[in-house]
């Protein structure tokens, strides 16, 4: 499988599309939308959970593996999706939740009625001689990373929400529930998986107090060796038995070594890793709740590093900008007001011409942007509302705390699909979970559909290239202009095939000299940009936001 050629759209089932009638979108949603994300170009779905779940973390906290919650369809809406997506070439891919279960699930419900046979499916301990938790680890939600076991006098763990209890890989019987979760969904066609949070599996089984310092209480519990012994075990077992199935591990706080070896070509744990370390340049002294510019020098030497790192390592980069967790790119790196076409298309590009499987998030072919939201209780996201109170609590005004959480939430993204300029975007006849964002008028799909210039004619092109030209698939990568403070640019290169990509990230023209850069300059042809058809030049003139990418055969 030619993973160089792929691309990924994903769904956040809540907001693409409701039938029901009940303002959260649903299964028949998706499949009744198959046709315009078969023309988009794209390959596979990844969905979002939609299985039975209290949604106390957007559907990431699963109570059944096996079933889907009413709120997003039934049994017959999933196989009817199966069977529409395969009949227009689209494979699906399924979130799977594994390092941690709703503490609504079967498993620890029945762990908290003393069964200990379930007990040991989590981390339950005993708190210290002093009273104090088992640990002083801090949970990623905020807080502390352990709640009490009903009346028990013991803790559980739960690194994220207090409703989120962290599984005992370490339990051989838990590890092979898993593995039948992930057969039974290949046997129901499934092509592709997720892994949410993989890398913090492998905790101890004796777990210790941390030194205080955040990035040193991430090594007790991220990256660790055994994290590799158990997905080699999961892919042996699983998916690694079929050649046709994608998987993607979503790897916190990671670095390139251990990537590497999560997705080295040998095929013997996962196709590709999700790291997050270029969506957190902006963040203000690593703290995202902050209202901090984009680091540009460090967005460039982060893709440089891991995108040489990867390809020497044989290793395999999930390329994106946007996903449901993370404020829209054109909000963070672009200017939506100004120059909304140019910040969405260059932004695409730069991903799209490097080496990887580029993903697709929701409305991001039409140009989506961050909503503006004028309250807090405009958000649903729990993440934000704690950070909200937080930032309240250290003294920032109301004003002052709701700009940050309307730049940072989660829920930027997660706003309903607009696909056209009727009431809720066309999104449902009736008040939507989350208030769609009141520029759908002029951002939706029927309107960029009817546009042969729009965003959404864009990505198309750069999907049909990255199908058709070996150099973008399957070449090599090379930083160029490494030091310049305005453009990220980079070559590729495929036997005698080379394409140079330039990436304006401001909105002021610039100069480039190319002198020094390539060869034979003259013999390079425009390929695509944002802008217009063009000639290279050695002293090359970038205007606003401008992408373009020039090829030498």
């Amino acid at each position: 499988m030619n993973l160089g050629k792929k691309v990924i759209y994903q769904i956040y089932p809540r907001s693409y599309m409701d039938t029901n009638n009940d303002g959260i979108g649903d299964l028949r949603g998706i499949a009744s939308k198959a046709s315009y994300i078969r023309d988009l170009g794209v390959d596979m779905v990844w969905l979002n959970p939609f299985f039975i779940s209290p949604q106390n973390d957007n559907g990431y906290d699963i109570a059944d593996y096996y079933h889907i919650d009413e709120k997003f369809g039934s049994e017959e809406d999933l196989d009817n999706l199966i069977k529409v997506f395969d009949e227009n070439g689209l494979g699906l891919m399924f979130d799977m939740v594994f390092n941690h279960t709703s503490t609504d699930h079967e498993w620890f419900q029945k762990a908290l009625a003393g069964d200990k046979y379930y007990q040991d499916f989590y981390y339950i301990r005993d708190g210290k001689e002093d009273g104090s938790l088992p640990t002083n680890w801090q949970s990623k939600f905020g807080g502390e990373a352990w709640a009490p076991f009903g009346d028990t006098g013991k803790y559980y763990l739960c690194l994220y929400d207090k409703t989120q209890a962290d599984l005992n890989w370490h339990n051989p019987t838990v590890r092979e529930e898993l593995f039948k979760i992930v057969n039974y969904w290949i046997d129901r066609g499934i092509k592709g998986f997720r892994f949410d949070v993989l890398n913090v599996i492998g905790k101890d089984q004796i777990l210790k107090d941390s030194n205080g310092n955040i990035v040193e209480e991430k090594a007790l519990y991220t990256d660790t060796p055994r994290v590799h012994k158990w997905i080699r075990e999961l892919n042996n077992n699983t998916f690694g038995k079929h050649s046709d199935i994608i998987t993607v591990g979503e790897m916190s706080s990671t670095n390139i070594r251990n990537s590497v070896m999560y997705s080295s070509d040998d095929d013997s744990e996962l196709s590709m890793v999700f790291a997050f370390h270029h969506l957190k340049v902006d963040y203000e002294n690593g703290d995202k709740w902050t209202d901090a510019s984009f680091d540009f020098m460090k967005l460039k030497e982060i893709f440089n590093d891991w995108q040489v790192g990867m390809e020497e390592g044989g290793g395999w980069n999930a390329l994106f900008w946007n996903n449901h967790d993370q404020p829209r790119a054109n909000n963070r790196f672009g200017d939506v007001k100004n120059y909304p076409y140019q910040s969405a298309t260059m932004l695409a590009q730069s991903i799209h011409m490097m080496r990887g499987t580029p993903y697709i998030y929701m409305g991001e072919e039409i140009g989506m942007t961050d909503p503006s939201y004028e309250s807090i209780d405009d958000y649903r996201d729990i993440e934000s509302k704690n950070a909200y109170k937080m930032l309240k609590e250290k003294g920032l005004s109301d004003a002052d705390a709701f700009n940050i959480i309307s730049k940072k939430s989660r829920d930027n993204s997660r706003t309903p699909m607009q696909w056209d300029d009727s009431a809720n975007a066309g999104f449902s006849n009736e008040t939507p979970w989350i208030a769609v964002n009141n520029n759908y008028k002029k951002v939706n799909v029927e309107e960029a559909k009817e546009d042969q210039s729009s965003v959404y004619y864009y990505y198309k092109k750069l999907i049909e290239l990255r199908k058709s030209e070996l150099v973008i698939s399957d070449g090599t990568y090379e930083p160029i202009l490494a030091d310049h403070p305005s453009v990220f640019a980079y070559k590729r290169k495929y036997d005698d095939t080379i394409l140079v990509n330039f990436n304006n990230f401001y909105g002021e023209k610039v100069e480039i000299d190319l002198k020094n850069v390539l060869v034979n300059i003259e013999n390079f042809e425009y390929l695509q940009g944002n802008y217009h058809h063009r000639k290279i030049s050695q002293r090359l003139k970038l205007n606003p936001y401008e992408t373009v990418s020039f090829i030498k055969r």
